[in-house]
């Protein structure tokens, strides 16, 4: 099947621009992401993409406050596709290629790792050796919550549209604002849970991580890996598809974490809802419950147009007897609820 036009563009963009780019002095640069994994295996992911060592500023540690202040640049950033990358985590080390938009997304097996935070070690030819932090979950833990972001954790008042420039191109962190009571929620499950870990699944650009995680972190949410997706033409499709994004890191989670039972927290604005409940059907024994917040109406009209819930999508409706589902319009209406949840806690 031959690749859009689109796509052929771009990769066809990226292939003069790049040797352009290093004829003038500039090299290629490893963003490394948050990552995940268990005592088999351990996800390291990552981004090259080229910068020029000539401007000071480019040599700061991508991630620190300064740099998602200005993540316009690591949005627009030229991805170095197809550069071979070495990545070493414990005793393991594999080498592999990024892919055409400069992604690193590999699994490293028999690390021989305890569980906790670790780092991985991410090398590239002409590049500064970088580290990810890598959570390896402990087989102990049972019990785990992924969690949408854009009107979930954090509260926007933008249409779904233009959430993803707004959060790389203009807001700065410090002018976020997190959902109410949800930092209070995550604390609640962690104090039911210890240990629990935690891991941020949006529709979103990956260039707006480094945003993100100062975000999580400056109000109180647990760390996490984020498991973003990327903006433009697929090998196969024009535009990419943010539910099928979800689905599909929902399915491989539940494949990796065979033993583990998940909150799944979004809101109902746009597809969290039939996302979630889909999971809960085909994998009944992954999901621990479906925690949807309920926008109000103005954000209603702002995520899909019409200020009433979708409702042919509510998990309520849809789901599994068996799967509890709460919802509210805060994080402390749907603490209140888990707690009132006997089979939830």
């Amino acid at each position: 099947m031959e690749a859009p036009r689109s796509a052929r563009l771009e990769d066809g963009l990226n292939k003069r621009i790049v040797p352009w780019l290093r004829g003038r002095g500039w090299l290629p640069q490893i963003v490394a992401y948050t990552g995940y994994g268990s005592k088999e295996f351990a996800r390291v992911l990552g981004r090259v993409v080229m910068h020029n060592p000539a401007k000071s500023e480019d040599l700061d540690p991508v991630g620190t406050l300064e740099e998602a202040q200005r993540g316009w640049r690591s949005f627009v950033a030229t991805p170095v596709p197809m550069i071979p990358v070495t990545v070493r985590v414990g005793d393991a080390e594999v080498t592999t290629l990024t892919d055409r938009g400069g992604y690193i997304d590999v699994v490293v097996r028999h690390h021989n790792l305890a569980p906790g935070w670790t780092e991985a070690e991410i090398s590239a030819p002409h590049a500064e050796p970088t580290t990810g932090r890598v959570n390896i979950i402990s087989a102990a833990n049972r019990i785990g919550v992924i969690c949408d972001v854009d009107d979930t954790i954090m509260v926007t008042y933008l249409p779904r549209a233009v959430i993803a420039a707004w959060n790389t191109f203009v807001r700065h962190t410090t002018t976020r604002k997190p959902v109410p009571g949800m930092p209070e929620l995550f604390t609640q499950l962690q104090r039911t849970h210890p240990g629990l870990p935690v891991i941020y699944l949006s529709t979103g650009a990956w260039g707006s991580v480094p945003t993100l995680q100062n975000f999580v972190e400056t109000h109180g949410y647990p760390e996490g890996p984020f498991l973003m997706t990327d903006w433009g033409p697929t090998p196969t499709s024009a535009f990419r598809s943010g539910i099928e994004h979800k689905r599909t890191q929902l399915r491989r989670l539940a494949i990796e974490f065979p033993e583990m039972e998940w909150y799944l927290i979004g809101d109902d604005g746009q597809n969290d809802p039939y996302v979630y409940s889909e999971l809960a059907r085909e994998h009944p024994a992954h999901v621990r419950a479906i925690v949807i917040r309920q926008l109000n109406p103005v954000e209603q009209v702002l995520a899909h147009g019409t200020p009433m819930e979708l409702r042919s999508r509510d998990p309520r409706q849809r789901r599994e007897a068996y799967t509890p589902s709460i919802s509210g319009p805060d994080g402390h209406a749907l603490a209140a609820a888990l707690r009132n949840l006997p089979e939830a806690q």
